[in-house]
C-alpha cells in the first residue's frame, strides 16, 4: 500500500532562467508563472534528454509530497540520498500512542497463515503496548520495536526534484513491488512528466 497526498510543485521560471543560462538566450523564454512555453519546453526536453550533466535545471524544480507507505518501501526509498529531504513520523517516540490495527499495515497480499499471524502480531503489539503503558517498563517498548513488522506503515513529507525523480521513475517503474510501480505512475501525472520520463501520458500538461 502507497497513499501520495499533498503534492506541490515550484521552482519553473527560476530552473528555466537557468537552463538559459549557457547561452545567454533569456530573450528565447515564453513560459508564465506555472505554464512552460512551447520554445522552453522544446529546450528543457532537449535539455533533459542529453543527460544528467546537461539538464541540471531540473534539480530546481521542486517537488513536495506526502507519502504514506509501509517501512520495506521505505527502506528502499532510502538509497536515494541526494537531493531529497524528508520529515517522518516517529516511530520510535509515537509507536506506543495509539492501539495498533489491521490498518497500520500493509496487508493486502496476505493470505491464510500470513493473515492470521499478522493478527496474532497485532495482538502481542497491544498487549506490549497495554503494559508499556501501565507500568513505563522500557523492555514492554523493546518488544513493541522489535517485533514490529516491515509491513507498518509510516507517513514522512518529503521534498524531491525532478532530477532526482528522473532516477528513481527509470530505476523503478517496472519494479516488483506494487507501491514502486504506483508510485512510478504518479510520476507520470506530475506537470510536464515527459522530462521525467521521456513520454507522454494524459496527465502532462
Amino acid at each position: 500500500m502507497i497513499n501520495i497526498t499533498n503534492t506541490e510543485i515550484f521552482g519553473w521560471q527560476a530552473a528555466l532562467r537557468g537552463a538559459r543560462n549557457p547561452m545567454n538566450s533569456w530573450s528565447l523564454m515564453d513560459s508564465h508563472d506555472d505554464v512552460i512555453g512551447e520554445r522552453d519546453l522544446q529546450l528543457a526536453m532537449k535539455l533533459s534528454k542529453a543527460g544528467t550533466d546537461h539538464r541540471k535545471f531540473m534539480r530546481m524544480i521542486i517537488v513536495q509530497v506526502d507519502i504514506n507507505a509501509p517501512r520495506y518501501w521505505w527502506t528502499e526509498f532510502d538509497t536515494y540520498k541526494v537531493g531529497t529531504v524528508a520529515n517522518s513520523c516517529s516511530t520510535m517516540h509515537k509507536i506506543h500512542s495509539k492501539e495498533f490495527t489491521i490498518q497500520d499495515f500493509s496487508h493486502e497480499h496476505l493470505n491464510g497463515r500470513g493473515v492470521v499471524a499478522m493478527y496474532d502480531t497485532i495482538k502481542v503489539l497491544n498487549e506490549y503496548r497495554n503494559k508499556f503503558l501501565a507500568t513505563e517498563d522500557k523492555d514492554y517498548w523493546w518488544n513493541m520495536i522489535q517485533l514490529l513488522p516491515q509491513s507498518y506503515n509510516q507517513l514522512r513529507t518529503v521534498t524531491l526534484n525532478y532530477e532526482v525523480l528522473c532516477n528513481m521513475y527509470k530505476a523503478r517503474k517496472n519494479h516488483k513491488l506494487d507501491e514502486w510501480r504506483e508510485f512510478c505512475k504518479w510520476v507520470e501525472y506530475l506537470p510536464y512528466s515527459e522530462l521525467i520520463t521521456h513520454e507522454m501520458f494524459y496527465g502532462d500538461k
